[in-house]
């Protein structure tokens, strides 16, 4: 389950690669280390264009399964999850690298995946919802307002990331074709969309940091 990604692009590159024509982010520095309950940026379809705005990473969780943020969503049959699937509260996610921890003793190993060494703008499938509660990293003080939270879906591990976490990968999306249809298309086309990236698509690119700073 991916509990940490990277965003080392700038935010110029952010809003020429995505097509950005609101940006509500301010001054947007890198995020070499992107952890649940954090606020970053994503991209939402507003109107004739696409507006990047910053939210905090995790859902409430569904009723009698525990207190902690839900950072990714397997199954988009749950009633819980499906009205967050249409196409007002889908987004895109932009990440230049993702973690997954390997079972190593005496202690896991953060492994860095990304589509090429140059760590090159991709996405996750993101969704997210308006929420009042109270929120926030426990370092920081969480706050109570009406927060808006991401979470992104996840899928079957390809071969690069199943040695190291076999039981899901975040969905990438990596073109402009995919990321139109992510946020605009119906619900039954859009979910298609579900699925692990190709193998030779995507690589490891680091090893054993909690950030990435390639």
């Amino acid at each position: 389950m991916c509990n940490l990604y990277s965003l080392n692009k700038g935010q110029d590159a952010i809003r020429r690669v995505f097509g950005i024509t609101h940006d509500q982010t301010g001054n947007l520095p890198p995020l070499p280390g992107i952890f649940p309950d954090q606020m970053a940026p994503v991209v939402r379809q507003r109107g004739e264009g696409r507006e990047l705005s910053m939210m905090r990473w995790g859902f409430p969780p569904p009723p009698k399964v525990g207190t902690q943020p839900v950072t990714n969503v397997r199954n988009v049959a749950s009633p819980y999850w499906r009205p967050w699937l249409k196409p007002e509260y889908r987004c895109l996610v932009p990440v230049s690298a993702f973690s997954e921890y390997a079972d190593t003793k005496p202690k896991k190993t953060p492994v860095w995946f990304a589509i090429a060494d140059e760590r090159p703008l991709f996405a996750f499938a993101g969704i997210w919802r308006p929420w009042t509660g109270v929120r926030g990293p426990k370092r920081e003080e969480p706050v109570e307002e009406e927060h808006r939270l991401y979470s992104f879906l996840t899928t079957e591990a390809n071969g690069v990331v199943g040695p190291v976490h076999p039981k899901a990968m975040p969905v990438l999306l990596t073109t402009e074709d995919e990321w139109s249809t992510w946020l605009e298309a119906p619900t039954e086309e859009a979910m298609k969309l579900q699925r692990p990236l190709p193998d030779e698509m995507m690589k490891v690119v680091a090893r054993g940091a909690r950030k990435d700073e390639g």
